[in-house]
């Protein structure tokens, strides 16, 4: 059964720093892109950041850029997602998805692409 968990999601104040994880299970996604998506009460769930199968490229969303980076360790089949000078308006739950497709050279931003997704771990920033 494949699986995707993701931890690290906690309160913190603003301009502090996260770091999430999404452990995968029950599969190697090695060859696949790895995404982080968002979702805030009442609102769709939006595009952070994705990074492609071989780590060489990754893409943001203008609202993280500069403020964000995600990473993945193969060997431990885990993506992170570093999140620095956190802003209240980060405050979401905050999803990692699996790509459908091997081998992209860029990894998506429509959430349709992904085809495993996480339960997700709440970020909550206080002003």
């Amino acid at each position: 059964q494949v699986q995707l968990v993701e931890s690290g999601g906690r309160l913190v104040q603003a301009g502090g720093s996260l770091r999430l994880s999404c452990a995968a299970s029950g599969r190697t996604f090695s060859s696949y892109a790895m995404g982080w998506f968002r979702q805030a009460p009442g609102k769709e769930r939006e595009f952070v950041a994705t990074i492609n199968w071989s780590g060489s490229s990754t893409v943001y969303a203008d609202t993280v850029t500069g403020r964000f980076t995600i990473s993945r360790d193969k060997a431990k089949n885990t993506v992170y997602l570093q999140m620095n000078s956190l802003k209240p308006v980060d405050t979401a739950v905050y999803y990692c998805a699996a790509d459908d497709r091997p081998f992209r050279a860029y990894g998506p931003q429509d959430r349709r692409e992904y085809r495993y997704w996480g339960q997700g771990t709440q970020v909550t920033v206080s002003s």
